[in-house]
């Protein structure tokens, strides 16, 4: 006989795509959420943006509106004279169904519709987490007011800093990629003929890349530029100065996208990741996007991991009994069991792919771009391997989505 399942508390850290993801699928799985942010507001940490068709489709399911979110772009990767190195192609159906493979859009369009997804209280902004004790249980929230929220279950998805993963594994160093990024964008109507393209080139030294990208129904591109720089050295130069002698010398657009860019919307950031953990869930807590695996924007996929990861630890919660300590165990550890070669994978590819295109010592880099021009080892690297982890993850979404149906149809009254 049917049964009304007991709702579980469940309280997540962290106001960003992974949180707002969580709290979203932990809702939908049945049981009580609360996500605690603070600072005034979940605020987007960056200008730009790409999404894979996965996370698109999980924040479809999540009850995200996805209509006519972000540009969809084939993509391909090019030297700075404009040869094409890699071709990265999807399976027709998945381009079908997402009108390409990689989606261009900005920051801040994605928060606020995540923002306008979640259910009425559930974001309590202004709640500062100091310190969370576990036992078999429960757990307990210490706020910086003074309060203790008490739950079942808690998720830290606060970040590459996160409180929770240092509470759970104690603090690792964080890994400086010794690399630096410009990134922006811009409205401008002359590059129209460029629209459903994305271009990620690479000269000897530097990346230089762009994407179309669509904002609030306004059709535009973003932009961005990298290359090395030590991360304890004092960077004091115009960002939009410094991004355009970066593009000199790459093939057109780029040189002409940033000097079309107003430099209020141009933003720089250091790369830097910490190093895969071999467990993220202990007790009743665990992880999810960068407190788990924080990566690389080479990747291009950080917000993306970050919105499966929600996706699919709220549907594995679904239909579980959230007191009972056994039961959390077991749904914990088969949420990130799958999970975690897949974003190791891509946080390791996006260290490695940084240094080799970065940080190769001089001799060297005519020989790597020899090779990169001639040989097809970066497509079988990035072109072909890329859009096979993308479809897995799909599948995967598909699979997930058919157990959630079934936990949710046993345990409903």
């Amino acid at each position: 006989m049917n049964t009304t399942p007991h709702r579980g508390r469940v309280a997540v850290i962290g106001g960003g795509p992974a949180g707002m993801a969580t709290a979203l699928s932990v809702h939908q799985a049945g049981h009580d959420v609360v996500l605690f942010e603070r600072y005034p507001r979940a605020r987007a940490a960056g200008n730009i943006l790409n999404l894979w068709p996965a996370p698109i489709k999980a924040l479809t399911l999540l009850g995200v509106d996805t209509e006519d979110l972000g540009a969809p772009c084939h993509t391909t990767f090019r030297n700075a004279r404009g040869r094409v190195r890699v071709d990265v192609k999807l399976p027709e159906n998945v381009i079908r169904e997402y009108r390409g493979g990689f989606i261009g859009l900005l920051r801040p369009e994605l928060y606020e519709r995540l923002l306008n997804a979640l259910p009425p209280e559930t974001l309590q902004v202004n709640h500062t987490v100091e310190r969370v004790e576990q036992d078999r249980e429960g757990a307990r929230l210490h706020l910086s007011d003074g309060r203790i929220h008490e739950c079942d279950v808690v998720v830290g998805a606060d970040g590459i800093d996160s409180l929770v993963r240092r509470t759970l594994w104690g603090d690792s160093p964080k890994r400086e990629h010794h690399l630096h990024i410009f990134g922006g964008f811009t409205f401008d109507d002359t590059f129209a003929a460029r629209r459903g393209e994305s271009v990620i080139s690479h000269s000897s030294t530097t990346q230089g890349a762009w994407t179309a990208i669509r904002n609030k129904g306004r059709d535009g591109f973003q932009w961005w530029v990298l290359t090395a720089h030590y991360a304890d050295e004092e960077f004091t130069e115009d960002l939009h100065t410094a991004a355009s002698e970066l593009a000199r010398g790459f093939a057109d657009p780029l040189p002409r996208m940033i000097a079309a860019t107003d430099p209020a919307n141009v933003q720089r950031w250091q790369l830097r990741d910490r190093k895969p953990l071999k467990q993220w869930s202990k007790g009743r807590a665990t992880l999810v996007g960068d407190a788990a695996h924080p990566t690389s924007p080479y990747a291009a996929y950080g917000a993306g991991m970050a919105t499966e990861d929600g996706y699919f630890l709220g549907r594995r919660l679904a239909g579980v009994d959230l007191r009972d300590y056994a039961e959390v165990r077991r749904a914990l550890d088969e949420f990130e069991t799958p999970r975690k070669p897949h974003t190791a994978r891509q946080s390791q590819q996006a260290y490695i792919l940084g240094q080799l295109f970065h940080r190769a010592p001089a001799p060297l880099r005519p020989v790597r771009d020899m090779v990169f021009d001639h040989t097809p080892l970066l497509q079988k690297v990035v072109g072909d391997s890329s859009p096979a982890q993308i479809v897995k993850q799909l599948d995967e979404i598909d699979r997930a989505e058919g157990r959630f149906s079934i936990a949710t149809r046993n345990h409903s009254g």
